[in-house]
């Protein structure tokens, strides 16, 4: 055995990110249990690895099941939660109920097992509308507006970096944070913008392309592997109750990803524009010093990226 090998449970690890991480932990010699109750994951994903990993099928709000399979764990990253902006406000209850209630698990099942890392999976929707733009860790999280159902989302974020921060003092020798920014690459679902383009593209008729907004919203678009590669620098150098951005510093134009994907698919549009979603955010890029500091360099720009999804990599 290596001297570094540990025993990984990933929650919602059948998803996109997630079974990517798993994939990264399997080739790094660690054991890898993964719970997931496959809601928006499919178990097809993690194919390459099935047989190097176990599987539990279950639910993140069952307490017993999840101290059940925590056991003889050493770490534990917790991804499990409701992503898709449609369902922020169409299940905000969903949203928060899986929020609540498996962050607070997940922390008792650590405690009780004595389990001592802990990876958080935070979201650049903590921020919202963010004052600094590049925005860096220190921003101050908030709801703009109770009542909007899209904020179940971020809402339940805040709490789980909340009672991470918190509980990491005492019960934790590794708790650490971190907030993911538009990551892409194939195989990643269709409730996100680049997938539900790409696909509205292949099935376009005639040459109006619709979008939200007024196209001139700014958002910055991290590559899988990029992804992994500034993930796998928090596992080996990532410090105790500290927070990390993890993204790239190229802004885009949701309009021009519209662009982008038209040349590369060949297809000739004209943007029409609908109104913006209540709540969505003009403008989100953040600030990656402090990651770059571990030593991250990412690889991958937008054309780059979106050329490599497209040939299906």
């Amino acid at each position: 055995m290596k001297k570094n090998k540990k025993n990984f449970l990933v929650t919602g690890g059948t998803g996109f990110i997630g079974s990517n991480i798993c994939e990264l932990l399997i080739n790094k010699n660690h054991n890898v249990k993964i719970l997931d109750n496959n809601f928006r994951g499919n178990i097809k994903k993690i194919k390459k690895i099935k047989k190097k990993i176990k599987f539990i099928k279950g639910d993140i709000r069952n307490r017993k099941l999840l101290n059940k399979s925590l056991r003889n764990t050493d770490a534990v990253i917790h991804l499990a939660y409701i992503n898709g902006t449609k369902y922020f406000y169409t299940k905000p209850i969903l949203v928060i109920d899986i929020a609540i209630k498996g962050i607070i698990n997940v922390i008792e099942a650590c405690i009780k097992n004595k389990v001592k890392e802990l990876y958080l999976a935070s979201s650049s929707e903590v921020y919202q509308t963010p004052n600094k733009i590049p925005t860096d860790e220190s921003e101050p999280l908030k709801i703009p507006d109770i009542f909007n159902p899209r904020y179940s989302y971020g809402g339940g974020k805040i709490l789980t970096e909340l009672m991470g921060i918190n509980y990491g003092r005492k019960y934790f020798k590794k708790l650490i944070i971190f907030r993911p920014h538009n990551v892409y690459g194939a195989d990643m679902g269709k409730e996100h913008v680049i997938p539900e383009f790409i696909n509205r593209f292949r099935s376009l008729k005639g040459k109006n392309f619709k979008i939200q907004g007024s196209g001139n919203e700014v958002r910055s678009f991290i590559y899988i592997e990029d992804f992994l590669q500034a993930f796998n620098l928090i596992l080996e150098k990532g410090k105790h109750l500290n927070i990390y951005n993890i993204g790239t510093s190229e802004k885009t134009k949701i309009k021009d990803l519209a662009h982008k994907l038209s040349k590369i698919l060949k297809k000739k549009i004209n943007i029409k524009k609908i109104s913006l979603a209540k709540g969505g955010t003009k403008i989100r890029v953040p600030n990656i010093n402090k990651i770059k500091k571990l030593g991250f360099k990412p690889g991958f720009n937008l054309d780059k990226g979106l050329k490599k999804i497209l040939a299906g990599k």
